[in-house]
């Protein structure tokens, strides 16, 4: 369809063509995606419907307007402020989804310095994060011009808090850590970090988008965890999002500020604009109210009760998961995870992970794959409890089919990730993508394909660059 039709269809009709449209997506009601959905029931979902739609229409722009909307987020920020040991003063804003939440804190610190006015006109505010931080700072970085300034990882994953503190400098206007990170469920040293944050007098932000509704829980029915949240002397911010282990609806994340001193960096404000006196909170102008109000009865519904027994019975597939994927000889799970996300590898050199994870797609799972190092990623949620066993089934079905069909790992994803992750020249892996990225959104939508005739991420790289690459030796 390229033009709106000239006639309206009945409603019905429409209805029923969207949920044929359905067919080939993930299936993550039966647990087959491990990422990306974050399904608790079926019970659950048909409740956040009802709650979201009840503010279908509703525009938190205007707290005058829409009071209810202004009390759902100031109640959601309260809420979260406790559940992560945040005292009085702590404030924060509802936002659209961990990327925003991810991206406001980098310009409110970068304000933040510019108010200082201690920098001359040739300041160029710099962050430090961990290479595991999520792609989304990236993308803070590069939208708010601020340069970033990765600290390589230790052997257990977090990263190195020794190199951390020799890259302060004068410019550096902000910290990032995750709790955990996304590639491989390891808490960063969110103290020690928080220590040299606290004597530098620099702000330091927690990235618990992921573990913010999760690790807090666990900790609550007597798992060990690291201290990661207010707690922690030095912590300035941190994220959390609803739409993850809160079980809200799509999109909603909390980002807290320990003060207003933080906060108000955040807001904008034009006071000359003819059509009237303009303030913002956060990134968008129009907010949608059913997100909002959607995580404001999840978190209601849910109760600290159904957290813990939700965390309790999530770690436990983890657990289940985990043992059983290190009794697999030639597969181990990379470093030791702190909640319900995990990354594994080969440890046989004649297998290909990535070839694995093509034999699981084969299967009817949805498998997400990581570089440096390689891997395959699981992100576990209550649907994967009555699949953990069959999941652990398939895995050492498709280990046994590649050791007699060795040949698997030139085909399909396998060939492409495994190039693209030993490519030193990573310029042309981007220039490629940004093709791909072209192609998606141009005129003809023209989805990517792999090798097996199925839609591929645009981080799958086509023939193209494998052809040019080829040529080279590395």
């Amino acid at each position: 369809m390229s033009i709106i039709p000239l006639k309206g269809k009945a409603y019905d009709k429409i209805l029923e063509d969207m949920e044929s449209f359905r067919n080939q997506d993930a299936d993550f009601i039966g647990g087959r995606t491990w990422s990306l959905v974050y399904h608790l029931s079926l019970e659950h979902d048909a409740f956040l419907k009802k709650a979201h739609n009840l503010y279908f229409s509703e525009n938190a722009l205007n707290p005058m307007a829409f009071q209810s909307l202004k009390r759902f987020e100031h109640e959601v920020v309260k809420m979260a402020a406790d559940l992560l040991n945040g005292d009085e003063n702590v404030v924060g804003t509802m936002t659209s989804g961990g990327t925003e939440s991810c991206l406001l804190p980098v310009m409110a610190y970068r304000e933040l310095a510019r108010s200082k006015k201690r920098w001359g006109s040739k300041f160029t505010p710099e962050m430090i994060a961990p290479e595991s931080i999520h792609v989304a700072w990236e993308k803070a970085a590069k939208y708010f011009n601020v340069k970033m300034v990765s600290i390589p990882l230790k052997d257990d994953f977090t990263g190195d808090v020794d190199i951390l503190k020799k890259k302060i400098n004068k410019n550096t206007i902000m910290i990032v850590a995750s709790a955990p990170s996304y590639p491989h469920g390891v808490i960063d040293p969110i103290e020690d970090i928080g220590q040299i944050a606290c004597e530098k007098n620099i702000p330091f932000h927690v990235d618990s988008c992921l573990g913010g509704f999760f690790l807090p829980f666990l900790e609550q029915i007597g798992y060990s965890i690291p201290t990661f949240d207010f707690r922690c002397k030095g912590v300035t911010s941190i994220s959390a999002d609803v739409h993850k282990y809160g079980f809200g609806a799509k999109g909603a994340s909390i980002l807290l500020y320990k003060n207003m001193a933080y906060l108000k960096h955040q807001f904008f404000i034009h006071q000359n604009w003819p059509g009237g006196v303009f303030a913002s909170p956060a990134l968008l102008g129009t907010r949608p109210g059913g997100p909002i109000a959607a995580a404001w009865a999840a978190m209601n519904a849910m109760g600290q009760q159904g957290y813990q027994e939700m965390a309790k019975k999530v770690m436990g597939t983890t657990k289940k998961l985990i043992q059983g994927i290190d009794a697999i000889q030639g597969l181990k799970v990379m470093g030791k995870p702190q909640m319900s996300v995990f990354a594994y590898t080969s440890t046989n050199p004649k297998i290909d992970i990535f070839a694995i994870g093509d034999v699981m797609e084969d299967k009817g799972w949805h498998i997400d794959r990581l570089q440096r190092p390689v891997g395959l990623h699981a992100m576990v949620t209550p649907a994967h409890e009555a699949v953990a066993d069959q999941y652990l089934m398939d895995l050492k079905e498709s280990l046994e089919f590649l050791k007699s069909h060795p040949d698997q790992a030139s085909r399909g994803n396998a060939a492409m990730y495994g190039m693209i992750a030993h490519v030193p020249f990573r310029g042309l892996i981007k220039k490629q993508v940004q093709k791909m990225m072209e192609k998606m959104y141009g005129p003809d939508c023209e989805m990517p394909m792999n090798n097996n005739g199925k839609p591929s991420l645009p981080l799958r790289i086509g023939t193209g660059i494998l052809k040019l690459i080829s040529k080279r030796k590395f």
